[in-house]
């Protein structure tokens, strides 16, 4: 049985109605989702550096709308992260993601989140359930 996905602008990453969220906009071209975060202290582990598990929300996110904006909704059934570098607050993030596989039920996507200068924070694989 398939869910019924509803957008009510909530979303803690795009949702424009969140006062607690992200607020970010993302962007497709060449079948690439794009968008930029700019951290701050709110959204740290460590001192000055950004939590992993934002770190991870970005990924998944992106992955989504990857699929969301290329017409096949989905929700993330699986996701595996692997970070490399840490983003400190107050550092530009770049995040991509694009689908690199669709079957009937499952689609598989990727992304990535690097700083400016291409450093490579963390990247991330999901398979997405199909809901369309």
């Amino acid at each position: 049985m398939k869910n019924t996905l509803e957008d009510d602008h909530y979303c803690f990453v795009c949702g424009e109605q969140n006062p607690h969220g992200l607020h970010l906009t993302f962007c497709i071209h060449n079948g690439k989702v794009i968008t930029e975060f700019i951290p701050q202290k709110i959204h740290q582990g460590y001192k000055g550096i950004v939590h992993g598990g934002i770190i991870s929300t970005l990924l998944d996110e992106a992955m989504v709308k990857a699929s969301l904006m290329q017409g096949m909704p989905a929700v993330t059934a699986e996701i595996t992260v692997r970070f490399k570098n840490p983003l400190m607050a107050g550092e530009k993030a770049i995040v991509e993601a694009e689908i690199i596989k669709i079957s009937k039920k499952v689609i598989e996507a990727s992304a990535i989140v690097k700083k400016a200068d291409n450093t490579v924070i963390a990247e991330g694989h999901a398979k997405l359930l199909r809901q369309d």
